[in-house]
Order: C-alpha cells, then structure tokens, then sequence
C-alpha cells in the first residue's frame, strides 16, 4: 500500500503561481512512474505531467512551458511548479503513481482555483 498526500492548493489571481507536494508514505524510488492529473468540474480527469524514473517526462500540451515537474528523492516527495497560472488551470489536481510492480494510487486530491 502507498499513500500519497497532496498540498499546495490555493486561490490564486491568473498569472500567479503555485507549488503542489505530493508526499508518498514510502521510497519514490519504488515508483516508476509517478504524475499529476486533473479534474475540472463537469470534466474528465487528464492528464497534466508525468515523470519516470529513467528521467522522461511529459506534460500536456496546455502546461508546457509553464509547469514544471521535479522529484526529491530524499524527501519522497513530488512538485508540480505551476507559473503564469490561468483560469482554466482550476481543477483538483491529483497525484498518481504507479510502482514497479505495476499497482496504482491516487492520492485525494488539492485544490486550485485561478481568479479571473
């Protein structure tokens, strides 16, 4: 079993930033693949950015260039640095990973609204 334990969402004026965590209940090396997702109301959860740990990472066309993925290793944890933030950036943002045994979890999800 892992958890995974988000913070960092805010309310936050477009244009802003922010920084969500994702902190697992065990090593991260363990996860070979871990991501951030999002669900606006009304829509489908997609996906925002994924990392592996062969080091590729992807993001979503809409975040290029503004989001930006990262893993600390010794902290366990994932950020999701979220620059230049726009209105329809609001979502619940979710952490996922994915281990090498090929189970998945979802952590509970954090909130981000952007303000007009």
């Amino acid at each position: 079993q892992v958890q995974l334990v988000e913070s960092g969402g805010d309310l936050v004026q477009a244009g802003g930033s922010l920084r969500l965590s994702c902190a697992a209940s065990r090593t991260i090396f363990s996860m070979n693949r871990m991501g951030w997702y999002r669900q606006a109301p009304g829509k489908q959860r997609e996906l925002v950015a994924t990392t592996t740990n062969g080091g590729s990472t992807n993001y979503a066309d809409s975040v290029k260039g503004r989001f930006t993925l990262s893993r600390d290793y010794a902290r366990n944890t994932l950020y999701l640095e979220m620059n230049s933030l726009k209105p329809e950036d609001t979502a619940v943002y979710y952490c996922n990973a994915r281990l090498n045994t090929g189970s998945m979890y979802w952590g509970q999800g954090t909130q981000v609204t952007v303000s007009s």
